[in-house]
């Protein structure tokens, strides 16, 4: 499959946020130096999920993992990103755990929503089929009014 070289950036928001929090206040970066910016990371981004996948493979898993990424990092020679990739992986899983707690507690939530709901539209459906019934008797009455008045 051919990739077009734009589908290799990353997109220009990121980009721009992440060179403003890298920079001091005051710093300009021009569009052009942004470009490469985009670039250089989409280069790295794809070197570095290479060599994590040929540690995946050396594993025998099509699957890759955080301990094939840092892996990588260390064959690229970027040992001194682990420890911070460590901690950013710690935070990221407290997360994780944190949402797989409150989601059973979101999804009870959720279907007592739905039920009543349902409930809801139940009930609005008996009405309905009421008000049905009780239409027609109505029309019959108005015919009989016209037929005596006939």
């Amino acid at each position: 499959m051919a990739e077009r070289p734009e589908d290799l950036n990353l997109p220009n928001a990121v980009i721009t946020r992440i060179i403003k929090e890298a920079l001091p206040d005051g710093v300009n970066v021009s569009k052009e130096a942004r470009r490469a910016i985009s670039q250089a990371a989409s280069v790295f981004v794809l070197y570095a999920t290479s060599c994590a996948n040929n540690f995946a493979m050396k594993a025998k898993r099509k699957t890759l993992n955080a301990g094939d990424v840092l892996a990588a990092m260390e064959e690229m020679e970027f040992e001194r990103f682990l420890e911070p990739l460590r901690e950013a992986l710690e935070v990221y899983k407290k997360g994780q755990k944190g949402k797989k707690v409150s989601e059973p507690k979101r999804k009870d939530k959720e279907k007592k929503v739905d039920t009543e709901n349902n409930k809801s539209r139940a009930e609005e459906g008996e009405d309905d089929d009421e008000r049905m019934e009780e239409e027609p008797e109505v029309e019959n009455e108005a015919e009989e009014e016209e037929e005596v008045e006939n």
